[in-house]
């Protein structure tokens, strides 16, 4: 853990007050640190429990799995650097950002991938975010994006080749955690990354790019028919207004990246886009009010098949889900992979439909407060968690269960797994897979027959689908807990 990176601050809740245990970064900006420094530890401010919790009782602690114990309980600050992220992959090799105890809190600041589709707006006086993107003739901060070869031998578009796309500000490491745990992650706070620039002070801004890996692309009926577009969205910043609206749109156009490689699709990363290029089509969308409900769309651990592995297809690690439930109140469930688990968070969304349908939501940059609590496998016999496979969100009214192609396409596709996986995926593997999770988490959980547990999802349980975007297309399924009110 580096000083210069993150930092904490211990919740005394017996006492009701709160200390800094570490100095505030010198890397986080004013704005940045005043979401800590002023909501949780202003002076020495007294703070409560119920400010830093979930709205409801989740299942791991009407278990009796909660090992929270009311006292000293630390709080971790990781600002969005050039130092504290890693861009478009997961990996079991990386050095943690920091070390937690099960329990603690950590605030973690997410950074869109397109925010440098408008500069102005996403970039332009946030030292975090331009330390990121920073990119020149000679060298750029963050080199690896992806994770495919260094020199780029394979399309030639960069290191990394942008095989996997994601910014992924972590990992934290959990103490203790080991392959056959769960990870409980608890979501209790998310907010909107203001814009530093001053000519759009008190805003916030986010990107959706129709692109050539969306569901719409070759279905396109006006000319011309190959097109990437780019839509720029304004969501308040203060949080005040609930819904984002769009502020002007543009086409794509081939784009020279500082190292002279033209990119005449979106196919890397963090291209600077020159806007004098481009036609900027103001005046679209009027009078549409897009709800704006922010989530997290890579919210991952360290897979444990590779040492590298794409950020794009998400798994039984999580990674880059794209439900827009996991946001705040929202509590997920991940089964821990590798020593430590790795935490990782990234793929910020302002909003989302289901399916995500041409490729990205409204990408803008947020902050989260996560309360991470490590159960051991040891503890899981009898309980919701013991079978736990695969990534499964709860909220105060539900359980979601999240399907894919391939329940686990890096052990099931081979060593070509990451390559192979993008011609593979359809809706109807997903929606084999969710049924499956579904009918297990009923006749496991719930104590249900199979027939039992067909004829209740077919009455009572929701299917949608996820994405159809991200490799390993999902379905997810929504059991709602009023289902079992009369228990």
């Amino acid at each position: 853990m580096s000083e210069q990176h993150t930092s904490s601050c211990n919740h005394d809740y017996t006492a009701e007050a709160t200390a800094v245990a570490e100095q505030e970064s010198p890397r986080v900006d004013a704005s940045r640190r005043n979401f800590v420094w002023g909501t949780l530890a202003a002076g020495g401010a007294a703070v409560s429990a119920a400010t830093m919790s979930i709205p409801y009782v989740s299942t791991a602690q009407a278990e009796g799995l909660d090992p929270v114990k009311t006292g000293v309980r630390n709080h971790y600050y990781v600002a969005a650097t050039d130092k504290t992220v890693h861009w478009g992959y997961f990996s079991k090799k990386l050095k943690p950002v920091v070390s937690i105890d099960s329990g603690d809190f950590v605030t973690v600041e997410a950074i869109t991938h397109h925010a440098y589709d408008d500069y102005e707006r996403l970039i332009k006086g946030d030292p975090g975010v331009e330390s990121i993107f920073y990119w020149d003739k000679k060298k750029k901060n963050v080199n690896r994006r992806g994770a495919g070869p260094m020199d780029a031998s394979i399309k030639g578009r960069g290191a990394g080749e942008g095989f996997g796309v994601h910014i992924c500000t972590g990992p934290v490491f959990v103490k203790g955690a080991e392959l056959g745990d769960v990870l409980e992650v608890r979501i209790v706070d998310v907010s909107h990354r203001p814009c530093a620039n001053p000519a759009y002070k008190g805003k916030s801004f986010g990107v959706n790019a129709a692109a050539w890996w969306g569901f719409h692309y070759n279905d396109l009926i006006e000319e011309p028919k190959k097109r990437e577009v780019i839509t720029i969205y304004e969501v308040d910043a203060t949080g005040e207004r609930s819904w984002a609206k769009a502020v002007y749109n543009y086409k794509w156009e081939p784009q020279t990246d500082p190292f002279g490689v033209v990119h005449s699709i979106i196919d890397y990363p963090g291209v600077p886009v020159d806007h004098s290029l481009v036609k900027e089509n103001h005046g679209i969308l009027k009078g549409v009010r897009i709800p704006v409900r922010p989530h997290f769309g890579v919210i991952g651990l360290a897979p444990k098949e590779a040492d590298i592995v794409d950020s794009i297809p998400p798994g039984p690690f999580g990674g880059n889900i794209d439900n827009w439930r996991i946001g705040k109140g929202a509590t997920m469930y991940y089964p821990v992979q590798v020593s430590g688990a790795l935490f990782s968070v990234g793929d910020p969304h302002a909003s989302q439909g289901d399916s995500e349908l041409c490729g990205t939501a409204i990408e803008s940059s947020l902050t989260g407060t996560f309360q991470l609590i490590l159960h051991k496998k040891a503890t899981l016999t009898g309980t919701t968690l013991e079978d736990l496979k695969y990534p499964l969100l709860e909220n105060k009214d539900e359980w979601v269960l999240h399907g894919f192609s391939f329940a686990n396409y890096l052990e099931e596709l081979g060593a070509e797994a990451q390559s192979q996986i993008y011609s593979k995926s359809s809706v109807d593997l997903a929606m084999r897979d969710a049924f499956r999770k579904v009918r297990h988490f009923l006749m496991t959980t719930q104590g249900l027959t199979e027939d039992e547990a067909i004829s209740l999802m077919t009455v009572g349980v929701d299917f949608g689908i996820t994405q159809v975007v991200d490799g390993n297309w999902g379905v997810h399924g929504i059991v709602k807990k009023e289902l079992f009110a009369g228990r």
